[in-house]
């Protein structure tokens, strides 16, 4: 099968690839960590800091607060301040709305879940939000502009995990070259990406590993994965391959396995 050709370059705002730094005129910061991935059970309150940077010498004052989220299949995320059904950010409690942070100071910021015990297994999944004070760009025809940086939670209650399928098997033009994809349908009630490498022959006999995108497979959903040949070295551009290809191997979520051996047509 052939997907249709478009896009599929991340944008800054990635689920699983968050910036850990944002700036906008004044607007200068860091989180560490950008992202969690954690586990409890109902009933328990879940506890956690992330640190935030002041990078400028001035000092800032922050806005925090909580957000839905989705994500595209590009990889560009959306927030949503509004309650989205099922939500689970009224368990959420943040240490403070607003923080002052000295030049080139760090501030450790709490935050906690208050699981309910009669939660069933699934996955809390929330941004914490970090927003600079609006400053006008723009000149004659200024617009308030505010920075800001999105803090994922995914947080699996009891003995929530992902369950993957494989739909199907491609190709699609990304970035110029013509790449394998994987259709792959999350039927559990966890996030997970997919690790590892697969093994590739193309037409010249020649073999490469495959590594696939790590874009989260959300609880529910179904993703595209791309599988991108590896160069030489890290900082090598990713060959071309020649058609038909074939896959042998298997990729790896949570201690469980996805096998592929499959031939692919140019």
């Amino acid at each position: 099968m052939r997907l249709p050709t478009r896009p599929l370059a991340a944008l800054c705002l990635l689920a699983g690839l968050l910036p850990a730094a944002a700036a906008a005129q004044g607007f200068s910061a860091l989180v560490s960590p950008p992202r969690f991935e954690d586990r409890t059970r109902p009933g328990e309150v879940y506890r956690n800091v992330v640190e935030i940077t002041n990078v400028s010498a001035r000092a800032a004052r922050y806005t925090l607060k909580t957000a839905d989220w989705s994500i595209d299949g590009n990889g560009a995320v959306a927030f949503d301040t509004a309650l989205a059904p099922g939500s689970c950010r009224p368990w959420v409690g943040l240490e403070a709305a607003q923080i002052d942070v000295a030049g080139n100071g760090k501030r450790r910021y709490r935050f906690e879940v208050a699981v309910p015990k009669d939660a069933p297994a699934g996955e809390c999944r929330f941004a914490i939000l970090l927003e600079g004070e609006p400053e006008s760009v723009g000149g004659a025809l200024a617009l308030p502009v505010a920075g800001r940086i999105g803090i994922i939670v995914y947080l699996a209650v009891g003995d929530a995990a992902a369950k993957l399928r494989l739909l199907d098997t491609g190709t699609a033009q990304v970035d110029g070259k013509r790449v394998p994809v994987l259709r792959v349908r999350n039927e559990g009630n966890a996030h997970t990406r997919l690790e590892g490498l697969v093994d590739a022959v193309d037409a010249g006999g020649r073999r490469y590993g495959l590594q696939p995108s790590s874009l989260p497979i959300l609880a529910g959903e179904t993703r595209t994965v791309t599988l991108t040949p590896q160069g030489d070295s890290a900082d090598a551009a990713a060959p071309t391959l020649a058609y038909p290809l074939q896959l042998k191997g298997a990729l790896e979520w949570d201690r469980q396995t996805l096998p592929l051996d499959q031939r692919l047509a140019p």
